[in-house]
């Protein structure tokens, strides 16, 4: 079995115009497709959500902020599964909340050192 990074794009910036009944169902399809997820034995890192700021480090020292949540597209979240194949983890990831709200999963193999 290999490891694959799941990373969760969309446009973050849309969020707080949600309204709060919305986000609780949102977050209970999140958990009911993460643990259907673990209950196949694949989930190796739940992972986090991350936050819309940061800071980029660069060559010659250079710090910028960023990335900026007023880009259409940034990543919100990340998970680690389990799986044979590439096949297996798109299989996986079509059952992702986050193509409801017209975001991506990008599915990445782990490369270990």
């Amino acid at each position: 079995m290999k490891e694959f990074l799941l990373l969760y794009r969309g446009d973050y910036s849309v969020i707080p115009q949600v309204p709060q009944e919305q986000l609780q169902a949102t977050t209970k399809k999140w958990m009911d497709w993460m643990g259907s997820i673990a209950a196949q034995n694949k989930l190796t890192d739940k992972g986090n959500r991350l936050h819309t700021s940061g800071k980029v480090f660069k060559p010659n020292n250079i710090v910028t902020d960023g990335p900026y949540s007023d880009i259409k597209e940034s990543v919100g979240g990340y998970s680690i599964i389990k799986v044979d194949s590439y096949d297996e983890a798109v299989n996986l990831a079509k059952g992702c909340p986050i193509l409801t709200f017209g975001g991506n999963v990008e599915i990445r193999e782990v490369n270990p050192v």
